[in-house]
Formats: C-alpha cells, structure tokens, sequence
C-alpha cells in the first residue's frame, strides 16, 4: 500500500473490523503475539463456522492484535475458540440464526488475576481491557475467519451488545461457594474458560430478603417468562449470582447444588401460556423434551434439570443485583476448557458438602 495509508481507515475499508477502529499489527506486535501462541504461523488451532475457515496461529495473532490484547490473553482466546468450535456448541447455529444469541465466556481459576480481569463492579460493562479486548478478539474471529457479517451469514434479527464483547470472569475471592470449574471436577490452581450461547444479562433487582428463598424467588420469576428461547425450546442457561445475594443465600446455609434445585423446582411456566391456549392451532412445540405434559396446566420447566443451570457469582460487592442469561435453547450446549487444555482432575465433585454424581 502507498506510503502514508491511514491503517485504521483501510482496515475499515477491507471490512475487518467490528465497526470499531483496530490496532494496525506491526511486524513487532504479531511477533510477540505469536510467541505467545508458540511460535509455527501455519499451524491450524480450529475451523471457524459457518465460513469454516481456517484459523492459524498467524491469522489468530493478527486478529489478537487488531482486537487491542496483550500477549498474556492470547492462551485464553485460543481455549475459548476451541471450546466454540467443539461440535456440542454448535458455532455454526449461533452463528448464522435470527435469535440474539452471542458466545459469552466465563474464565476461573488463577489467570483472572495474572491477566488483571474484572470479576467486579461493572463486571458486563466497560473499563477494563483483559475483559473487553479477549471478547473483542473472539468477535473478530467470528467475523473475519468465521464469516458472520451481520446481514451476510449472520442473520441475527437484533443481536446485543455482547456481540462487540461478552467476556467476563467468576468473581472467585468474594464467592462465599466452590467456584465453577472446581464444581465440575478441576482444581482451583486450573485456569478454565465456560462459553455458553447467550442473551444479554436480565437484571435480577432484590432488596429486601434476608433469605435464600426471596431471593432465588426473584431469580425464579426473571426466568419464568415465555418469551425467551429457553421457555419453548429447553437447554441451558446461565444465572450470575451478585456478591451481596451470594452471602445472604450462603447465609442461610445453602451450596450452589441447593441453588440450582431450587431455581429448577420454581422457574417454570404453564404450557397453555406457552402454547397460546391452543389460539392458533393445537401445535405441540417440537423443541421441548418429549416427557413434558403437553396439558394445559402442566407446569414446564424452564430447562430440563438442575444441571442446565450454569451459576456464576460475579459483580462488585455492594448492591443487591443478580442477573439471569437465557441460552439460546436446546441447539447448543455450554463447553468447559482448561487453558491449556487438560483433564478435570477428578471425576464428579464433592463441594460445599454437596456431591455431584
């Protein structure tokens, strides 16, 4: 290109930006960037759907760099992008469907702070670069590798915000619980990335219950509505506990098992609400697990078991605020990665006197 090319312009012009300006890569910043990843250019880390391109270590590298990140968050970003493209989550789905859902990422274990994440105040919002530049890169991934252009394979009705970046971190130093990977069967010194396909965070406001039950009983009535997909379709969900809940709930003596048994037993809706009272038609909804009542009083859970149920505790300690993540339904399913790829080291874990089998 000419001498004197506006890079943040041209970037613009190839279409491989977010609609946000990019970190031109220089030879410097691609080098150290893909030092990090482990050196070899070519190597092929995944394909990226529904595109299905190939993402090497050098196209990674540039997109990490374009995305503002550091060389520490490059570990993270690739286990994220392999644990998307993980058959179970279906990328290619999320991708291209009319529904708002975007990949959100969760990362536990000792790399929050090494990298300087924000589990905090703010956790969703701005003002934090590890937070905003990991999701940034993902997204360009997405769009770059993966080809989801709005309009072009990605046919997302609205979308949300989290599709410039939806990355944040379990806030384990204020959890009064085990955290999320330590109940599924790694060790706290593990560092592991959760990616589930999700909507924007629904604000769960709670100011007055000293117990367990009133403030479940709030996240149970943001869940039983049935206008997202998890009320006609099942699959998972992710609900973000707020530090100041989470010690009241602990308080009353209940483990992230009672929690989510708990939401599971009271999230739920009437299947005449869900079928319109038959208004238009006797049509059974397909997507919902066949041994569901198709009655008109029958009560339908909002998914299929305690285990659909992702919980995270996350936020900054003071207010009294929640937040429940409707998936994107049963077409996708949350994965769970080490960063560097390894094993839970046990099987089905004993946390918080409670043992998952």
């Amino acid at each position: 290109m000419p001498d004197g090319t506006d890079l943040v312009e041209w970037y613009f012009e190839q279409g491989w930006t977010d609609g946000m300006p990019v970190v031109p890569p220089t030879p410097e910043k691609l080098a150290a960037m893909l030092a990090a990843l482990g050196g070899e250019p070519d190597f092929v880390e995944c394909r990226v759907p529904p595109r299905w391109g190939n993402l090497t270590r050098q196209i990674l590298a540039i997109n990490l760099v374009m995305a503002g990140c550091k060389p520490a968050y490059a570990p993270v970003v690739r286990a994220a992008l392999l644990a998307l493209t993980e058959p179970a989550f279906n990328l290619n789905g999320v991708q291209a469907t009319t529904h708002m859902a975007s990949p959100l990422l969760v990362v536990n274990g000792p790399v929050r702070d090494e990298i300087g994440m924000n589990a905090g105040c703010n956790v969703f919002g701005s003002g934090n670069r590890a937070n905003a530049t990991i999701g940034r890169a993902i997204r360009l991934v997405l769009l770059n590798v993966g080809g989801g252009q709005p309009g072009d394979l990605d046919k997302s009705t609205l979308g949300h915000p989290g599709k410039y970046t939806y990355c944040i971190a379990e806030n384990e130093a204020e959890s009064p619980f085990a955290p999320y990977h330590v109940e599924k069967g790694f060790d706290a010194t593990d560092s592991t990335v959760f990616v589930i396909a999700g909507e924007a965070p629904h604000s769960v406001t709670n100011h007055v219950a000293n117990d367990a039950e009133g403030i479940l009983d709030s996240v149970c009535s943001a869940m039983s509505t049935y206008a997202h997909n998890n009320a006609v379709s099942s699959g998972h969900c992710a609900v973000v506990i707020g530090p100041e809940h989470a010690a009241t709930i602990a308080g009353s003596g209940w483990t992230r098992h009672d929690i989510r048994s708990y939401l599971w037993m009271n999230a739920w809706n009437r299947f005449g609400d869900i079928a319109f009272e038959h208004r238009y038609g006797k049509v059974y909804n397909r997507n919902l697990p066949r041994h569901y009542k198709r009655e008109l009083d029958s009560r339908i859970p909002i998914v299929p078991s305690p285990d659909h149920i992702h919980l995270f505790v996350a936020g900054g300690e003071a207010g009294r605020f929640s937040a429940f993540i409707p998936g994107w339904g049963h077409m996708s399913s949350p994965v769970l990665r080490a960063i560097d790829g390894a094993a839970p080291v046990s099987g089905p874990a004993c946390v918080d006197g409670t043992c998952y089998l």
